[in-house]
Parts: C-alpha cells; structure tokens; sequence
C-alpha cells in the first residue's frame, strides 16, 4: 500500500477555510457514497479546493496486523493497534496516517494545533512498536473537491453541514456513532434534518 503525498497540501491562509472542522453528510447525500458521512477537513483554501478524510467509515479489511505485514514493519505482532477506516473514494489504495500533534516526522502536515496528517511508514512503525501519537486512525483513500466545489455543495446544494472538531469525535472508536455525535456538537436532532435540509 503507497502511502499518499502531502505536498498537494498547503497550509490555509484565507480566514474562510474550513481546515480543521467536520463536514456532516445532509439526508440530500443518502443516496451517495457520502451517505452519513462525517469528513474531517485536512486542507482547504479557495485556490486549491479542500481535502478531508472519512473518519466513521470502518474497513474490517485488511486487519492493521495484515496490513503491516504487508507495508514490512516490525514487530509482529504489533505492540499498537490503531483503526483503520475508508478515506474516501480518491486514491483509495493510499494511505494517511490522522494522528494527534504530539508527533512529527517526515512527510507530516501540521493541520491545527492539536491533529497533524502523516504520509509516511515511520509514523506506522513507531505504533507498532508502541510508541507514535498518543492518537492516531489510518484512513484509506481521502475525499477531494475542486476549487468552489465543496462551496457550492455546501451553501447552493445544502450537502454539508458544518462542525467543529473533537477529539473523540475524529479519533473515537464509536464510528457508527460519530455522525450522530458531530450533530449533536451543533445541536441539531437527526430526526429533523429531512425538514431541515428542505429551508435551503
């Protein structure tokens, strides 16, 4: 598995951008690959467009053991587990460690304060020798939008809700939770969303 490149992302310097936040899936995406998405926005700005992992989608397949043995990284097994997820439908053959701050290597993008992004195997091989990031999730694939796209899905298609960040929401092994809890963090009840959705 290749691990994805972190030079298409640059760090924000518009006051618009949404890096750092989670886009929420509208009930308008349920027939979609996004349906009850919840996307954590590593990179946005209105020049290059944004991209965001896929943080509540599970892959039970390959196991994180399976996968290491695969990328060669010792020991085996792990002294570390992390979750894997499905990033998103881009390069889904790729991978991105999302991990806490605490920790930083070649290849990382700091996002925020608190969550930087890893493209390298060395962030792996610390987990599993059961050091790295106090927090981490490897996703598979990520999600892009061209410039204005993710905009234009955002305020004329009300595709996306808009919120902030926590730590147990990006990094909680709940994932069929999240998108409820990332609803919950704007205050906003699942069961309205369908009469919600319909005001835009």
């Amino acid at each position: 598995m290749p691990f994805l490149s972190t030079d298409m992302l640059a760090a924000p310097e518009d006051e618009e951008s949404l890096t750092g936040q989670l886009l929420i899936a509208m009930p308008s995406l349920a027939e979609s690959e996004f349906d009850r998405s919840v996307i954590y926005i590593c990179a946005h700005s209105a020049e290059s467009g944004a991209m965001g992992l896929v943080i509540n989608r599970r892959l039970p397949q390959p196991a994180f053991d399976d996968l290491l043995l695969q990328l060669d990284i010792a020991p085996t097994p792990p002294r570390r587990r992390i979750g894997l997820c499905a990033g998103g439908p881009v390069e889904a053959g790729r991978g991105l460690v999302l991990h806490s701050a605490d920790w930083g290597g070649d290849g990382t993008l700091t996002v925020d304060q608190k969550i930087s992004l890893s493209a390298s195997l060395d962030v792996l091989r610390d987990i599993a020798a059961g050091d790295g990031p106090r927090d981490a999730l490897l996703a598979l694939g990520h999600a892009g939008w061209e410039p204005g796209q993710l905009e234009e899905e955002i305020g004329r298609h009300s595709a996306w809700l808009v919120a902030p960040a926590s730590r147990e929401i990006v990094f909680g092994a709940d994932h069929s939770g999240k998108w409820r809890k990332a609803l919950a963090a704007i205050n906003i009840d699942p069961l309205k969303l369908a009469s919600f959705s319909g005001t835009a």
